[in-house]
């Protein structure tokens, strides 16, 4: 089979990356090809101001895309080199990502890309099925190759705490006007044709609960909107294994870290049948955040709440198509091209242009 030309190579590697898992399916990235190169930009167009100021979250979402990126080269039989954050001057400039030696794949990595497009996040509760001991042990070793820490909480009384955080956070959510309002804006109604946002048919229309009680964020704010339920049963479900994933410092790189090494641990989870909820509302809010901080015994920084599970999963998800977000890269001096974002619809309150002032650079990704 002859080799796909770079061009061709690069396209493909978007296509499955545009797959990544993003808050409220933002897909807050871009890419610039240049020959056997491409570069992963942060689309702070798509940012979320109130519950991401600092766009710590649209960093994750863009570790997840690099993490995606990376594996597909690898399917395709290139071993990929990357460059994480390579311009100071440039915040939003995330990731280089080149290919110029070949090796076949090793099997679990074509396992892994098989679930990128099949993957999806879960919002409700699980089966009462334990989770196999050795899926859990490389889901942590998983993280660490990402400079990452999978914790597995344990014990009823720590889930009930971490549980609590999370209603409190989604209480809160539902106080403020502003997050409230910023989360409706990504939410999109029945039959929309958005390709970005949290389609209907993503959610439950009505919230499951497990024991102890960790709520998924309310998209359907009571319209009826969302799936119907799997089973009439409204017995309580189980909350899986619940888990926290932390870094040592908390800077972007490590935000960006984090991205990749949840992107492991779903494909991971995803190849063997079992599914994810994330919880991140509670680490958007100061004082959560830095409560569950105050938990850990190392003080390492939490990044993303993840509870693992198994259950029959009927979400289907959008993307963007790959020509929105990849522009080629022109080369205007001898040395190190530039490039520009391809036009294309901003997010609810993004730049009209997809383009970030100076101001707003250095403000989402100090």
């Amino acid at each position: 089979m002859p080799l796909l030309t770079a061009e061709d190579t690069a396209a493909a590697i978007v296509a499955a990356a545009v797959w990544a898992p993003s808050v409220h399916n933002t897909q807050p990235w871009w890419f610039a090809a240049n020959g056997p190169e491409l570069s992963l930009y942060a689309d702070c167009g798509r940012q979320l101001p109130v519950a991401d100021p600092d766009g710590r979250e649209m960093l994750m979402s863009c570790g997840a895309a690099l993490f995606t990126a990376r594996l597909t080269a690898r399917s395709l039989g290139w071993i990929p080199r990357t460059a994480l954050l390579p311009d100071p001057a440039d915040p939003l400039l995330v990731a280089r990502v080149s290919w110029a030696e070949r090796a076949a794949p090793a099997g679990f990595e074509t396992r892994l890309f098989g679930q990128v497009q099949q993957r999806r996040t879960h919002r409700g509760g699980f089966d009462p099925v334990p989770l196999a001991p050795q899926l859990l042990t490389a889901l942590q070793a998983g993280a660490a190759r990402d400079h990452a820490e999978l914790r597995v909480i344990p014990g009823e009384a720590s889930q009930a705490w971490l549980a609590a955080t999370i209603q409190a956070a989604d209480q809160a959510t539902r106080l403020d006007s502003r997050r409230a309002s910023e989360q409706a804006a990504w939410t999109s109604p029945p039959g929309s044709p958005r390709p970005d946002g949290v389609p209907t048919s993503s959610y439950p229309a009505h919230p499951t609960r497990t024991v102890p009680d960790f709520p998924s964020r309310d998209f359907a704010r009571g319209r009826g909107w969302g799936l119907p339920p799997a089973s009439t049963d409204a017995t309580a479900h189980s909350a899986g294994v619940v888990c926290l994933l932390t870094t040592a410092d908390d800077r972007p790189a490590d935000w960006v870290n984090a991205g990749q090494a949840l992107q492991r641990i779903l494909l991971t989870s995803a190849a063997v049948g079992v599914a994810a909820a994330l919880h991140s509302d509670p680490l958007e809010i100061g004082w959560t955040r830095h409560l569950i901080r105050s938990h850990t015994a190392d003080s390492s920084y939490p990044q993303l709440i993840i509870r693992l599970g198994s259950v029959i999963q009927t979400a289907i998800s959008v993307r963007r198509g790959p020509a929105s977000v990849l522009a080629a890269r022109a080369a205007a001096t001898p040395g190190r091209a530039h490039a520009s974002p391809p036009a294309a619809a901003p997010g609810p309150g993004g730049s009209p242009d997809g383009h970030c002032s100076p101001a707003a650079r250095r403000t989402h990704c100090r």
